[in-house]
Formats: C-alpha cells, structure tokens, sequence
C-alpha cells in the first residue's frame, strides 16, 4: 500500500524548496503550501511517505517547531495521515468541485486524468408549478425542460444532476445528445453564462438518490442549488447532488 519511503525522502529537499514562496508569510505557511503544491500537482502520490520532521527540519533548514505546526494542520486539513509509529503519509485526496465557479465537471473529471461517462435519466417537458415558475421566472403552467442525468468518475457516480431548463433560451435542448456533451457544454454555447448563484446544504438522500449514488444507508449528501442568468433572463435552475464522503466543494477568493 505504501511506497518504499526512500523514493520520496530523497527528492524532497529539492521539490519543496523549488515550491516554497518567498512571499512575506509565516513560515510554516509556506511549508504548507509547498507541500500542498506537491500534492495537488500530482508530484507527490497518494499513500507515499514523506520525510519524518527531522529531515525536513535538516532539509528545508526552519525549526522543528515550525514543521511539527505544518504536518498537524495538513493532517487535520485531510492532506495527510499520520500513523503512530510508522511515518506520515499523502492521504487520498478526495475529488472536489468549484464551489465559487461554474465549471464542466467532464472538464474538473478530466483535469484529475479521470475517465467521465454519464447516464441520461430523463429528459421531457412538462408545465412549471409555482416553485419552478419562481425559480426560472417565468409564469406557472409555461412549458420546461427537465434532464436528469447521473455524471460518473472512473465509473464511479459522483454527481445526480437535476436540472430545469427555459425552452425559449435553449429550445433544442431535448434533441441534444447529452451522453456526448454535458449539460453545461451544450448550454454555454446556446446561452452563455453572464451571472449565476449558488445556494449549498447537506441533505439526507432518498432512496432513489442513494441508489444512484451508490451511497451508504446513512450517507449525506452535498447539493449545490444554482440558478445561471444570459442577460436579464434565467436560463436553467439545477440540484446537483454530490456523495459526502466522495466529494468536496473547493472555493477561493481574494480579499
């Protein structure tokens, strides 16, 4: 499971200080986003060893207390684990999508070097009720466009995706080959996105959501409610349902 420790401890020294900052942070800050760096750039594997805080303290030349700070935050952070007696080691990182951004997710999927497939649930028409008449603005009983589709990773599912659509905005929707080019592909290029938001809870899944999402009998689920805008107008209002214990939402901004 684990890889011999020497492959690692004898490239750390360089790949670290290649990724440490000099910008004017704390010290076991930029430790800690070197070996984040390491990590998520795939220079450093999942189950592989790192060096033991001696090392680092001989390699990186900071204190012990300074690294000690480093791989306790980045254990509790989830992008390591630490096994008493035995040595601290990359943790599986979980997949993640953009919390703050619209992104693909074929396009997240195949950035990780994944394999993206989907299957197509759903797809018809039917008259809005008052909350989906509300979520689109439009008026109740006008036709929407309804898909839901379940996106998987490797062949693993890890996104339901259930999605209203306006007719009058993307009017062939329903004719498209969705099992070749998602949802969001297909929309952007009919109504590009000029604003969106999201609203994101942690719910109980059904049993239909479990079952599709190959969840535990008491496993949540993330959902991120977003609603998309071209113009003034609304284009789609999408559930898109996420396993917990398979998937994070990543967000960053600037201050």
């Amino acid at each position: 499971m684990f890889e011999d420790s020497d492959v690692i401890e004898q490239q750390t020294a360089a790949q670290l200080a290649a990724a440490m900052s000099d910008t004017p942070a704390p010290i076991y800050l930029r430790v800690k986003q070197a070996i984040i760096s390491q990590i998520r750039s795939g220079v450093w594997q999942s189950h592989q060893r790192v060096p033991s805080e001696s090392e680092l303290v001989n390699e990186l030349g900071v204190s012990r207390m300074t690294i000690n700070r480093a791989l306790r935050e980045l254990t509790s952070e989830g992008f390591l684990m630490r096994m008493q007696g035995v040595g601290t080691f990359v943790a599986e990182q979980k997949a993640h999508t953009a919390l703050l951004e619209v992104h693909n997710i074929a396009d997240e999927i195949a950035a990780r070097g994944h394999h993206h497939r989907c299957r197509v649930l759903l797809l018809a028409t039917h008259h809005a009720d008052s909350e989906q008449a509300m979520l689109l603005d439009i008026a109740p009983g006008m036709p929407v466009f309804l898909s839901h589709i379940v996106h998987y990773e490797n062949d693993v599912p890890v996104q339901l995706e259930q999605r209203y659509v306006n007719p009058s905005l993307a009017p062939d929707y329903l004719q498209h080959d969705f099992a070749n080019d998602t949802p969001h592909s297909y929309l952007s290029r009919v109504a590009p996105l000029t604003a969106g938001e999201h609203r994101v809870e942690a719910v109980s899944a059904n049993a239909e959501q479990r079952e599709l999402l190959a969840l535990g009998e008491q496993e949540p689920c993330l959902v991120i409610h977003r609603r998309t805008w071209h113009g003034s107008r609304v284009v789609t209002a999408a559930r898109l349902f996420y396993p917990g214990s398979r998937y994070q939402l990543f967000g960053r901004f600037s201050g």
